[in-house]
């Protein structure tokens, strides 16, 4: 059976289309308007995001994105309570792709209670009910996407958000280079032969260990590893440089490829402290010693926003095409379905 084939038995909703035309999420993103006025940002002092899952992401690439350039105090928060600071000087953020997710509602909930000013994102559901009927700021994202492949109408619609309360500067010229670099690679991974697709054949058979850096590519670890769990069903980690250092380097003392098959993949940038650039050889060296293999990845975009877009997209495509090739449907979440309707 081949690749093509290998699609259309186990990919029957046509995630293939939809990662392709990422970039058309980015497009009605930047095109959304949302009506602020109603913040004052003079009282902002800290700002927490809200959110679970694919909801959630959007938030953590927020921080990398913005690693140098957002002032304010910021957390994602993944659960039902807010932090015990949040108060009339927080902007909480609210992000639900259904508008059903229970934690944020919870945490929505508490934000008027506490006094912070609200901001809501999602497609419809309880959460834009809750926005109305407290009068509060709503971005509608585009439906019909499950919500870890809204990514990129997610992240956008709270980067428009960002923007236009001025709490970071102008992106207009980074937003449209990253459409023309989201068609570009969509349309080269498409293709019948192409790195994402090499990357999931050597996969195969493989647990997947990503090491990123705290900061900087805390986002693309948390990513993979949500991407490797819910398109390719495969249990997946991720560690963060420097900290790992200091104490997970150790769990490799006894390591032994013959007990689990483990593969590592490297998240490199050239942005990276010189120290930590030092780290990753130094550490990768005590694992090739153990006989892991390495692969190492890293972008060759311009600037910096570029690349994490890159590579996380990338991740995207890579872990589309490990199910495929491993006979399973990429969008099917029985498990999560399943403990919903416990809950």
């Amino acid at each position: 059976m081949n690749l093509s084939e290998m699609i259309t038995k186990h990919d029957q909703e046509n995630q293939f289309k939809v990662l392709r035309e990422s970039y058309q999420q980015v497009e009605y993103a930047w095109d959304l308007s949302i009506d602020v006025s109603s913040i004052d940002t003079g009282r902002i002092k800290n700002i927490v995001l809200s959110g679970l899952g694919g909801s959630a992401i959007g938030g953590d690439l927020l921080q990398n994105f913005f690693r140098t350039e957002l002032k304010y105090p910021y957390v994602v928060n993944r659960n039902y309570e807010l932090p015990p600071y949040a108060d009339e000087n927080t902007l909480v953020i609210a992000s639900s792709y259904s508008g059903n997710t229970e934690e944020t509602l919870a945490a929505a909930n508490s934000a008027i209670q506490k006094k912070c000013q609200v901001v809501c994102i999602t497609t419809g559901g309880k959460l834009e009910e809750f926005a109305k009927k407290h009068k509060l700021p709503l971005g509608i994202l585009m439906k019909g996407y499950q919500p870890r492949f809204a990514l990129w109408v997610n992240f956008f619609t709270l980067l428009k958000l960002v923007q236009s309360l001025k709490l970071v500067p102008e992106q207009n010229d980074v937003v449209n280079s990253i459409i023309e670099l989201l068609k570009r690679k969509g349309e080269a991974y498409s293709q019948p032969a192409n790195e994402a697709l090499t990357l999931a054949e050597s996969l195969v058979g493989y647990i997947p260990l990503v090491y990123a850096v705290s900061e900087y590519t805390s986002a693309i670890g948390a990513r993979y590893k949500g991407q490797f769990n819910e398109n390719a069903k495969l249990h997946a980690f991720y560690g963060l440089l420097p900290e790992l250092d200091h104490n997970e380097i150790l769990g490799w003392d006894t390591f032994e490829p013959k007990q689990i098959n483990l593969k590592l993949i490297n998240i490199m940038d050239q942005d990276y402290h010189p120290q930590v650039k030092k780290r990753y050889e130094i550490t990768s060296e005590i694992i090739r010693k153990k006989e892991c293999e390495i692969i190492n990845i890293q972008s060759k975009e311009k600037t910096w926003k570029e690349r994490l877009v890159d590579i996380i997209y990338l991740g995207d495509w890579l872990t589309y095409y490990l199910a495929v090739i491993r006979g399973i449907n990429p969008t099917s979440i029985d498990n999560i379905n399943y403990l919903k309707e416990r809950l």
